[in-house]
């Protein structure tokens, strides 16, 4: 397996796609990124273990979510820990009125048979001001 331009570019996508179903409030096409053995903690703190329990928070908060204004997602870092393993280091803004709060999170992706990159551990971390 090679890591090169185009698993950064297909992981970028990832990232991409998670900004966009966000937007959307698409619960669905949110889930359909993550494995099936996936692990997910909010920014909150709110362990989920599996991709049942991601399914079922990300149903029930996802399609009623508000915020001021638009939150974009950026990759900053990947580190290949395998070549079918990456560490994506990700910067989220939220850009408001208001604020422009942000978040640091982490995704542990994989490399699936067909090629495509999943969500497979995940640490989303609110950085405070100060």
């Amino acid at each position: 397996m090679s890591t090169g331009i185009t698993d950064i570019k297909a992981i970028e996508e990832v990232v991409a796609t998670v900004e966009r179903t966000q937007r959307a409030k698409d619960a669905e096409g949110f889930l359909s990124l993550f494995h099936p053995d996936a692990l997910w903690t909010t920014g909150h703190g709110k362990v989920l273990i599996g991709f049942d329990a991601i399914a079922e928070f990300t149903r029930a908060v996802l399609p009623d979510a508000e915020w001021d204004g638009e939150v974009t997602y950026e990759v900053v870092h990947v580190q290949f820990l395998r070549p079918d393993v990456a560490a994506v280091k990700v910067r989220q803004v939220y850009h408001s009125a208001k604020s422009g709060s942000q978040g640091a999170p982490l995704y542990v992706m994989t490399k699936q048979e067909d090629g495509r990159w999943l969500l497979h551990a995940c640490q989303n971390t609110e950085v405070l001001a100060g």
